[in-house]
């Protein structure tokens, strides 16, 4: 631990590697490349998440994921659209692979950051237009079969619609309805009475459900990283299925789901970025946030057999590699002045950037 994690613990240690981080990718983007400027500037503001992660990937790779990720944002913002018709909407999903061919397309469409994104796709274009062959290919099969599938259905990541349920349930002009109708019709008549207070027991009683459901593809994902041999892409694989059973843990249970936003505090968030390095490392954080979400279980809730008995089977696997170590994760804020850390991070950033200038 550096002096930053003695003083002020690891999350804030973690906090400046990341910083330090984005900086130099920052600087590996040539300045007179504005489109890919464009592309690493928006994939920052439309995930940030995302945009740290691939900082693993060597160039060729992370430039073709950066251009990937914004190519299916892009996909998804249309099909998020609730303004569009449906008549202009899906041909537009079904078709979308053909028009990243196409540099001078683009369709207005989204809100803030997404409508940007849309409005100078042709920037995105341009760098998908300098990827290789085979990049290009795997891109525009995956684009095929996503537009096609959300044509026909939408399919959501289970950590997402589960967190995002009031922004979704709240979208203007008209709502976006993700949770399965078969788990919420158990307990409301209308998906969008979860969010009421008089319905709070009953809504946290679904959402236990909802995130018991997700619990089931935790065994599958170790499975598939497991056999991963490439440090970088296990990185890159790993650190977003981390960060995805850490929000189930901070969520479960949590009627503050039905509140607000409900997101991993920064700090932490760096923590499982800066020490996701292997398997070990992926077992270890496995076992502890699904033992905190175990913590968390009432035993008076429908589904607590099952969500202790899927949590029991993570932990199980993980303890069975015999690569268990200790972490100390906590979901609790820490006690500390967040204003007093700021300043410190901003501190020695200015330090540690100001050193690398002279040089």
């Amino acid at each position: 631990m550096g002096v930053v994690g003695a003083l002020l613990g690891p999350e804030a240690e973690a906090l400046v590697r990341l910083r330090a981080a984005a900086w130099w990718l920052r600087r590996e983007v040539a300045a007179d490349d504005e489109h890919w400027a464009f592309a690493y500037s928006m994939l920052h503001r439309v995930s940030r998440s995302f945009a740290i992660v691939i900082q693993q990937l060597g160039p060729d790779l992370r430039n073709a994921v950066c251009v990937f990720y914004l190519v299916l944002r892009a996909l998804d913002t249309v099909e998020d659209d609730t303004s569009i018709p449906t008549e202009i909407k899906v041909p537009i999903l079904q078709e979308f692979h053909r028009h990243i061919y196409n540099h001078d397309w683009h369709f207005s469409c989204g809100t803030k950051d997404c409508k940007i994104l849309m409005d100078k796709f042709h920037y995105v274009l341009t760098a998908f237009l300098e990827l290789g062959s085979g990049y290009q290919e795997a891109i525009e099969e995956i684009t095929r079969r996503m537009g096609a599938g959300m044509a026909k259905f939408i399919c959501k990541e289970k950590v997402n619609i589960t967190r995002d349920y009031l922004e979704d349930i709240n979208e203007i002009p008209k709502s976006r309805m993700f949770w399965p109708r078969e788990i919420w019709s158990k307990y409301v008549d209308k998906l969008e009475d979860l969010k009421y207070e008089n319905n709070s027991v009953k809504a946290v009683k679904c959402l236990n459900e909802m995130m018991t459901n997700g619990l089931i593809h935790t065994e599958d994902c170790l499975r598939y990283m497991s056999a991963l041999k490439d440090i970088t892409v296990l990185r890159f694989c790993a650190i977003p299925q981390v960060m995805a059973l850490a929000t189930y843990a901070l969520c479960y249970n949590n009627v503050n789901v039905f509140r607000g936003v409900v997101k991993l505090r920064r700090g932490l968030t760096a923590r499982i970025i800066n020490e996701t390095n292997s398997m070990a490392d992926v077992y270890a954080a496995f076992y502890e946030f699904s033992s905190l979400l175990a913590e968390k279980i009432d035993d008076n809730d429908p589904n607590a057999s099952l969500t202790r008995k899927r949590v029991n089977a993570i932990k199980e696997t993980c303890k069975s590699s015999g690569l268990l170590k200790r972490r100390g994760y906590d979901l609790d804020r820490p006690k500390r002045n967040p204003a007093m850390i700021m300043m410190l991070l901003l501190l020695l950033v200015a330090i540690f950037l100001g050193a690398l200038y002279r040089r």
